[in-house]
């Protein structure tokens, strides 16, 4: 691909995938550091320096970095690392700094890239594999969600400390007012977590003039794709086909035509809002949400009412469990001078004790099993957040692995939207509509894999 058409796509890509459902954007004052670019990392006084671009996040995770890098150069000084925290709390500086150096062959050594962006930069050759820096141990401790994540044509591509998840949360007090059977719901495990039958009965039940059954639109761009492809699967079929090639038969298969009515009839008979209140489940005005990993500490530190987690629903018809996931993750650049030094740092930056104790600084997931057992991520071990750990080591998939990805998330967004708009304004669930919209999905993504990935 000429190198004009991928840095064209790709400020698109990382726009359009820029807010995903991953915990939002990161936030936290700029604390930009000025570091050499992968172009300049080369040697100084016999050691390699090696630079990093990440978005910038709270205080406690840029003070994470602070510790870490010291304590990496302190005890490598023929390897010295510096990063470069960029603000994208309100603009796309991130995705212009990083479509900037790609046509200018400047990037840093190592920066972040979002999960489902990984496929993009890697048909792209913007990133190189790093498949030799992690060892089968390594990997296994890894839960498989990540590692299929950041891998592409059997190569890793890039590495994560961190996951997200979604699941059921629910409004105990208000269930209980409703005649709801919460310890039902309380006891219920990843092996038999509600069905999509049981969250609608549950909504019809608890909707009223001032409350809604259930939460389902996470937002109207990245958010419908990462929280809703779980029921899709469970119902049968995935948005495109395992080898990223093929979306015709997988996102307008009769399967994934039901799992589409299935959610437009909660839209349709007002048990959930197609343009939800902000924080809608927090200032209880729905009963249940599907709702982020990351909604617990808003929920622990916010809610005045008893609040419960439970797992990601399933299809009636297969009871298969499935649940999302995907976040952050380094990745090395192809202007890289020293792949095997930042393939070294980058397996020190992500083993057991730092992957732990960067994901309790972010509050999220870890990645590594093994993380649990270190003292720092001892909230993970029950609770709302044990749930989460367990889907990701149980159920938890990956959205599709395609260079074409960008391009299936907006107009999948587009169409699910176009769904919902109509089963609110009608009250009713047109199927033959429903198969236009997902067809012109498949269109779309074909239109764009053929013509720039298709062999």
């Amino acid at each position: 691909m000429k190198m004009r058409k991928v840095a064209s796509m790709l400020l698109a890509s990382v726009m359009a995938l820029s807010l995903t459902a991953c915990g939002g954007s990161s936030g936290g004052t700029d604390s930009s550091d000025s570091t050499a670019t992968g172009s300049e990392a080369a040697s100084t006084d016999g050691a390699v320096t090696l630079s990093i671009w990440s978005p910038t996040d709270k205080e406690a995770v840029e003070a994470w970095w602070t510790e870490k890098l010291a304590e990496w150069n302190e005890a490598h000084p023929e390897i010295q690392v510096s990063r470069e925290a960029i603000d994208r709390s309100d603009s796309y500086a991130y995705e212009n700094k990083i479509t900037t150096a790609v046509t200018s062959n400047d990037l840093p050594d190592i920066f972040y890239v979002d999960g489902p962006t990984v496929s993009y930069y890697a048909a792209n050759g913007i990133i190189v594999p790093m498949t030799d820096y992690f060892s089968e141990e390594d990997m296994s401790d890894f839960v498989p969600s990540t590692v299929a994540q950041c891998t592409y044509n059997g190569d890793l591509y890039a590495i994560s400390s961190t996951e997200s998840s979604v699941a059921l949360y629910y409004n105990k007090d208000y269930l209980t007012e409703c005649g709801v059977d919460v310890a039902d719901i309380d006891s219920r495990t990843v092996d038999n977590p509600l069905t999509w039958s049981e969250l609608e009965e549950i909504a019809q039940k608890c909707t009223t003039d001032s409350y809604v059954g259930t939460h389902i639109i996470m937002d109207h761009g990245e958010g419908l794709p990462y929280a809703l492809e779980p029921m899709f699967i469970s119902n049968g079929k995935d948005f495109i086909s395992e080898d990223g090639a093929s979306a015709e038969g997988y996102v307008n298969s009769p399967e994934c035509v039901e799992t589409a009515e299935y959610l437009a009839n909660l839209i349709a008979n007002g048990y959930a809002n197609i343009d939800p209140i902000q924080d809608e489940f927090l200032n209880g005005a729905c009963a249940t949400m599907l709702g982020g990993s990351w909604d617990v500490s808003i929920l622990e530190g916010s809610a005045d009412f008893d609040w419960g987690v439970t797992y990601y629903p399933v299809s009636d018809s297969t009871k298969k469990a499935v649940s999302p996931c995907g976040d952050w993750s380094a990745a090395i650049s192809k202007d890289c001078k020293n792949v095997d030094a930042a393939g070294e740092f980058l397996k020190w930056l992500t083993n057991t004790e730092n992957t732990a104790t960067y994901a309790a600084a972010i509050a999220k997931p870890a990645t590594r099993n093994s993380s649990y057992e270190q003292e720092s991520m001892a909230e993970y071990k029950d609770g709302p957040r044990a749930i989460f750990v367990e889907q990701l080591q149980n159920t938890a998939v990956p959205r599709p692995r395609t260079p074409s990805y960008s391009v299936f998330s907006t107009k999948y967004a587009e169409a699910m939207t176009n769904i919902f708009s109509e089963a609110a304004s009608s009250h009713s669930v047109d199927t033959a509509f429903i198969q236009s919209e997902l067809d012109g999905v498949v269109a779309a993504f074909q239109e764009d894999y053929d013509m720039y990935y298709a062999n």
